[in-house]
């Protein structure tokens, strides 16, 4: 509890607003960016009117999904001061390395939620509904669930489903059950092979303390779901395209043609965790890795390209 109070030895304790700014984990808001994914995709829909105007509605809930997961990020660090303070890297978090007070740290996750939670009530009330029901899980998550081996890399699946449905509701649109399903397998998929870094950096670091969920998993069953979970992607991803309901939606069915793109980021990702021990950070690898960004961008491109022109 002495741990959890104070601050370590040494440490500064003047506030930067570049701390304050860094706390917020500006880097993982762009998780948040799947919101968009129900606007880009009613672009082409022939059976749904969206006009662009739209995706100044998906920038807004874009917005207040990233205050409201801000305050959820910083709670967390809270929670997880004294095994932050025992890992490499989240040491450096402004709260575990004690360049934020707790009273501070609190009281703008209070400020972040509340007013996250009060603007996506006051964007509508599907919205709001979709945005608490995103942070009652994250909270279950952070107390709870995250300590409990594979059920938490299902809540984190879960939790970019609920920002799909977020942005579907904010521009009024109705989702494919196909487009949720590809959603959940690919944060599955990402989170599983952020839990197998994990694991093995906790394997590396003898005497460090790590979360319950780690200590009861096993490197090589985290493999072989990890592949299962490839698979599933790139199968389900392939029959969305040719699905009778998508074509007709679409009046194509040469989304196909994105099927490359998707399997080539699968392969590129999966290159990086096993060969260069990457996948720690999903949002970072994703922001700075070339051939992924590439990948990236020309499946987007394509997408727009095929349903849109």
């Amino acid at each position: 509890m002495n741990e959890f109070l104070s601050f370590p030895a040494g440490r500064a304790s003047r506030i930067q607003a570049s701390d304050i700014w860094r706390e917020l984990r500006p880097k993982q808001l762009t998780k948040n960016l799947i919101i968009f994914v129900a606007f880009v995709f009613a672009l082409g829909d022939k059976h749904q009117s969206i006009a662009l105007t739209g995706f100044w509605t998906a920038c807004l809930a874009f917005v207040l999904f990233s205050v409201t997961t801000s305050g959820i990020y910083i709670f967390n660090d809270i929670r997880d001061i004294v095994l932050d303070r025992a890992h490499p890297v989240k040491s450096q978090r402004p709260i575990a390395a004690g360049r934020m007070p707790l009273p501070l740290a609190w009281s703008l996750m209070g400020i972040l939620l509340c007013a996250g939670l009060a603007g996506s009530w006051l964007f509508s009330i599907p919205f709001g509904l979709v945005v608490t029901a995103y942070v009652i899980l994250q909270l279950f998550y952070t107390l709870w669930l995250k300590h409990v081996s594979l059920v938490d890399v299902f809540v984190i699946a879960a939790g970019f489903v609920l920002r799909v449905i977020a942005g579907g509701i904010a521009v009024n649109v109705t989702l494919s059950p196909w487009l949720l399903v590809c959603t959940f397998l690919m944060a599955l998929f990402l989170a599983l092979c952020k839990r197998r870094h994990e694991k093995r950096l906790t394997a590396e670091m003898r005497n460090a303390e790590s979360r319950p969920s780690l200590m009861s998993s096993d490197e090589r069953l985290l493999d072989q779901l990890i592949a299962i979970i490839a698979g599933a992607v790139i199968v389900v991803y392939a029959i969305y395209t040719q699905w009778p309901e998508t074509v007709m939606k679409f009046q194509t069915n040469r989304l196909a043609l994105t099927i490359p793109f998707v399997i080539f980021g699968l392969f590129r990702y999966l290159d990086l965790v096993y060969r260069q021990s990457k996948g720690d950070q999903p949002e970072y690898i994703l922001l700075t890795d070339i051939p992924l960004m590439i990948a990236i961008v020309l499946f987007g491109l394509s997408v727009l390209f095929i349903i849109v022109i």
